[in-house]
């Protein structure tokens, strides 16, 4: 199940001070002007700003997350910055940790190991990200019972979104709704909330920006409800500089995707490798045929014997997918059951 929310449109249905969700339970809300009113009473959240060199930002990130969710914790883990992030982000009132291994998969890994929280919000310390929909995200997420909300970029301002970005994302979120199911809109958000059971089931294997790629694809694999918010999205402020190298890293994320279908769909991997060998090994192979049906004779047997031996490596990745792809599902089985062994956010109402 996927869900969209665009602002304006809220599909949140509020009875009195409750939010209702079809059942007696609901969180109360408290007063309607405050949305987060009363989660800190049942849900714990839990955000998340993995940061390097951000000194220029970081400070009024925290302060922007401490107004719209006052009751949650802040944790800013620093990447080997070499400027004051950490003591900007101290002064702010947010929890400081570090994370020594560079990049941004890494830092995921370890937040999501160290930190305890019923929901989760990541997002990343550059500013470029209103946290005034947070709470919108959070209503969405419990109202519907979601795993994970991501909020869709919408920028007018060409400093924000580059056109060598926005191509970028268009492609490669394509190529993911293509293989792996049409359900996200904007696959390199770096603004997300997150269910207990996602973050402590997901096997943040990543090293660098490819793991948002992470992200989706393990929701899709899984089959989890997901949902979407549109929000604006804007440029860096002045002294903050992207991280985010297009060209390479955009290499990188596309040999993720890659990397990620022969794990994730072997079948079709391996199928179509053996296709190409298939084909190319007939087409060394004919003119063979062709002349020893004319002749009798085999007077290229160099080109026989490589003709051959394509058509048998096709066969052979023919195997290795079916072998590969039973591997596969008994993997995709036990992820299942290791999500489902986490309680939900719905087991607190």
């Amino acid at each position: 199940m996927t869900v969209l929310l665009r602002p304006g449109r809220g599909t949140t249905l509020v009875r009195g001070d409750k939010l209702t969700r079809g059942v007696e339970s609901a969180v109360p809300l408290g007063n309607i002007g405050d949305p987060t009113a009363g989660w800190g009473d049942m849900f714990s959240v839990a955000v998340l700003i993995p940061c390097h060199n951000e000194a220029a930002a970081i400070a009024k990130v925290v302060a922007d997350f401490h107004a719209a969710l006052p009751q949650a914790r802040i944790f800013v883990y620093d990447n080997n910055s070499t400027d004051d992030t950490q003591a900007a982000a101290r002064d702010a009132g947010a929890v400081v940790r570090t994370e020594a291994l560079q990049g941004k998969g890494h830092v995921v890994r370890r937040m999501f190991a160290d930190v305890e929280a019923d929901v989760f919000v990541l997002v990343d310390g550059d500013d470029t990200y209103d946290a005034a929909v947070v709470p919108e995200m959070l209503r969405l997420m419990l109202d519907r019972q979601l795993d994970m909300v991501t909020a869709v970029r919408a920028s007018q301002q060409e400093a924000a979104f580059r056109r060598g970005h926005l191509l970028g994302n268009a492609v490669l979120t394509g190529l993911v709704r293509r293989i792996f199911g049409n359900r996200v809109s904007d696959m390199l958000s770096g603004y997300r909330v997150f269910s207990r059971r996602f973050v402590k089931s997901f096997p943040a294997l990543a090293v660098g920006f490819e793991t948002e790629t992470e992200f989706t694809v393990h929701a899709l694999e899984l089959k989890m409800p997901i949902g979407e918010v549109v929000t604006a999205y804007r440029g860096r402020p002045p002294g903050s500089t992207s991280k985010l190298r297009t060209y390479a890293d955009g290499v990188h994320i596309l040999r993720s995707i890659v990397l990620l279908v022969k794990e994730e769909r072997p079948l079709q991997f391996f199928a179509l490798i053996g296709a190409l060998l298939l084909l190319t090994g007939f087409g060394v192979g004919l003119p063979v045929v062709v002349e020893f049906l004319r002749i009798g004779l085999v007077p290229r047997l160099p080109t026989a014997v490589l003709a051959t031996g394509f058509v048998l490596m096709a066969f052979l990745s023919f195997v290795c997918g079916l072998v590969l792809d039973t591997v596969t599902h008994g993997r995709r089985e036990m992820r299942r059951l290791a999500y489902l062994a986490i309680p939900g956010v719905a087991a607190r109402l």
